[in-house]
């Protein structure tokens, strides 16, 4: 076998072999919605907790807590009965809360047992032997499901707060509150984000179907191998129930490190006038760029981003992904059979 189908097959296995230890999650960096209109907040603690941190996560979706203290923290439910317990024994919950059942789904739909009586003595159920929960604390987000909030249903082309939430806590005699706020914006304008798409499209399939050389194809292979790698950087912190983030961006970064293999070798191979294994490598950038980029095409048009970092830079790399991502596997496989019919062997030498 020559020197470039080996290498070629080299690359393909070596893809396959990342996106194996992977694993399906790797390509969603958030874990959950990667965007949402709306944002929710905590603002703050009062009084303090030592070694209590809330958090709330997917944009006001969840509430968080992690317990290092050696005290436990009591969460009431929503008739300000005992609903959990978290500390270093791990979490408990009370069979008994309403809470308990109410707080399984987002929308509160799951039906709650005959048992479940805020007054009755509680009966304690351990769930983790981990000091950290998180639940659908349906104080802290909007409940009614594809209906926009009266305020933002009369002015949609502006911010609003929508809420400002408190949820209490207990740290043995000591009781706080958790104070926060859930605001709705108004998403980009498809004006701004549909002719940045398809100008990024067009101009990847053309780059194969039309240019003299692949070296326009290189350089959107290098575009977009920038973009895969900066997306899985800006990977946001998980859950502590679900990792760590270091972990997260550990695994994000498999198939960016496969896309980037395959556009260094494309823009190597570019340089050199080889279309074939350019067009070639470009249809495999492009579908690893889509396997990171797809799970997360509701920040297009989403007016927050779930990111580690600057919301803008985010937009841009998913949108880089998604668009040069179907345009590199079209405008690969069109540049493939153009340079191979224009009398360019199949696999070169590099």
């Amino acid at each position: 076998m020559s020197r470039g189908p080996a290498r070629l097959l080299v690359v393909l296995a070596g893809v396959l072999a990342l996106m194996a230890v992977a694993g399906p999650a790797s390509a969603h960096v958030g874990g959950g919605a990667a965007g949402s209109d709306f944002d929710g907040r905590v603002v703050s603690v009062t009084p303090e907790l030592p070694g209590v941190s809330v958090r709330v996560l997917q944009f006001g979706d969840e509430l968080e807590l992690v317990n290092d203290s050696a005290t436990e923290v009591l969460v009431p439910g929503y008739s300000d009965e005992p609903y959990l317990r978290i500390g270093p024994e791990g979490v408990w919950r009370n069979a008994r809360s309403p809470a308990t059942y109410i707080n399984l789904d987002r929308f509160g739909r799951t039906p709650v047992p005959e048992s479940a009586d805020p007054g009755a003595e509680p009966e304690w159920q351990q769930v983790s032997t981990r000091a950290e929960y998180v639940w659908h604390d349906h104080r802290t987000h909007w409940m009614s499901e594809g209906v926009l909030p009266p305020r933002v249903a009369e002015d949609p082309t502006r911010g609003h707060v929508v809420s400002e939430w408190v949820v209490p806590l207990r740290q043995g005699s000591t009781e706080a509150e958790v104070a926060g706020r859930l605001t709705w914006a108004p998403p980009p304008s498809p004006w701004l984000v549909w002719p940045v798409v398809a100008v990024l499209l067009l101009g990847a399939v053309a780059a194969g179907a039309w240019a003299g050389t692949p070296r326009a194809l290189g350089l959107l292979l290098a575009l977009g191998a920038a973009a895969a790698l900066w997306h899985a950087l800006a990977t946001p912190e998980p859950p502590v129930t679900a990792g760590s983030h270091l972990g997260a961006v550990v695994s994000a970064l498999m198939p960016a490190a496969a896309a980037l293999l395959c556009a260094v070798l494309g823009v190597r191979a570019s340089m050199r006038g080889r279309g074939v294994m350019t067009g070639l490598l470009a249809v495999v950038a492009g579908w690893l760029m889509l396997v990171q980029g797809l799970p997360d095409v509701d920040v297009l048009w989403s007016a927050h981003v779930a990111s580690s970092g600057p919301q803008l830079l985010a937009r841009a790399a998913v949108t880089l992904l998604v668009t040069l991502g179907v345009g590199l596997v079209v405008g690969g496989v069109v540049a493939a059979r153009r340079f191979r019919e224009a009398g360019e062997p199949a696999l070169l030498h590099s």
